[in-house]
């Protein structure tokens, strides 16, 4: 079982900050959307932002490992992360938009889906492109 855990410890790290971001968006979306009144697309740009923020912190540190701190790491990886994060939010936006302001589909139900697919999309972009750096020999250079 140790085996496991080790061999998939990215994606079971992953899953678990994964389903707390999700939870950050969704929140933030409710309380801003169908509580105080927000449009839909001001709210769903605001939650995608704390998303981000804490998906960007926890990813780093914690699910991929990439624990330096200088600034030729830190500053590829942001703009990598960010670029990456901002095209599956426009995805998720052009969901919210086509299915709540245009088709007037349940907002909640779709920000789930929306979320379920971006999730999908965001791991294999922060695997594969974003934190890929430790097997490029950078993983804990020091500032």
């Amino acid at each position: 079982m140790k085996e496991l855990i080790k061999k998939y410890k990215s994606f079971i790290m992953y899953a678990i900050f994964g389903i707390l971001t999700t939870i950050i968006n969704l929140i933030c979306y409710e309380v801003l959307y169908n509580h105080i009144g927000v449009s839909n697309i001001i709210s769903n740009i605001i939650a995608w932002i704390a998303a981000v923020a804490f998906a960007y912190i926890t990813n780093k540190i914690w699910v991929f490992e990439s624990k330096s701190l200088a600034i030729k790491v830190i500053l590829p990886e942001i703009w990598k992360f960010i670029s990456c994060r901002l095209a599956t939010g426009i995805l998720d936006l052009i969901i919210m938009y086509i299915g709540v302001d245009i088709l007037s589909g349940p907002s909640t139900i779709l920000k789930i889906i929306s979320n379920i697919i971006v999730i999908i999309l965001n791991y294999i972009a922060s695997k594969l492109v974003i934190f890929k750096s430790k097997k490029e020999g950078i993983k804990n250079e020091k500032i």
